[in-house]
């Protein structure tokens, strides 16, 4: 973990579930945290206590779907701590169901946040990274972004997208000695099952994550371990599961 005391990370959808647990996991190794999401009491609230006991931290309201607030986020980092030394493209939405079904608001839900929010996190931290010569940008996908299953196509499509974004940007950032890290969590249990809008994929999906759903802190002990490597060391990919679960 001496790799990661010191550095200034940002975190999108860090209110709840794979955002929180990593920040806190950070915050305790010694890194400054930068919050950002749309309930900014929740991530307030994470903030303070970080800072109570003895971290480094601040939150911005943030909402993904808004360029000018993502860069914001990244730019108030930089303005306070000096600079980014590594972003967590966390924010994600899963309102699942099948295509037949015609839920276009959900379909345009996740392309803003998961794709374009992903993107926006790329523009807003890159030039900064790039001044540097440094930096690390680590990109939540999905197993979803690994398979498809019924109900899920445009979930996975997006998920697959930030796997193709983060391999283009892995070969276009090492020039400036970028690193960069796709993470596919499976079931953890997070709120994401509850973003969904069709009342029996909803049940379906708590059926699921309650049977499988291992803790965030699993996915926090995955960022921290590619963040933790030494700077000529590149984790480019992990992808992760329950023990028990097939899918």
């Amino acid at each position: 973990m001496d790799n990661i005391s010191g550095k200034v990370i940002v975190i999108t959808g860090a209110s709840s579930g794979l955002g929180e647990a990593a920040a806190r996991l950070l915050s305790a190794e010694g890194a400054t945290v930068v919050l950002g999401a749309r309930r900014l009491e929740r991530i307030q609230a994470l903030a303070d206590e970080l800072i109570t006991k003895g971290g480094r931290a601040m939150a911005r309201a943030t909402d993904v779907t808004q360029r000018t607030q993502v860069s914001a986020l990244v730019d108030a980092a930089v303005q306070n701590f000096g600079r980014i030394d590594v972003l967590i493209n966390n924010a994600g939405l899963m309102p699942q169901s099948p295509l037949d079904r015609i839920k276009v608001d959900d379909w345009d839900q996740m392309i803003d946040v998961n794709i374009k929010g992903v993107l926006y996190g790329i523009a807003a931290a890159l030039p900064h990274m790039q001044r540097q010569k440094a930096g690390h940008i680590i990109n939540v996908s999905s197993v979803a972004g690994h398979k498809v299953g019924p109900g899920g196509a445009v979930y996975s499509a997006t998920k697959h997208a930030v796997r193709a974004l983060s391999e283009g940007l892995r070969q276009e950032v090492k020039a400036w000695n970028i690193r960069s890290t796709i993470i596919s969590p499976g079931a953890v249990a997070t709120e994401l099952p509850g973003s969904a809008t069709e009342a029996d994929v909803a049940q379906r999906l708590k059926d699921f994550y309650d049977a499988y759903a291992i803790p965030a802190d699993s996915f926090a002990r995955t960022v921290a371990f590619a963040i933790s490597q030494p700077d000529d060391v590149d984790i480019n990919e992990i992808l992760f599961r329950p023990t028990r679960q097939e899918y």
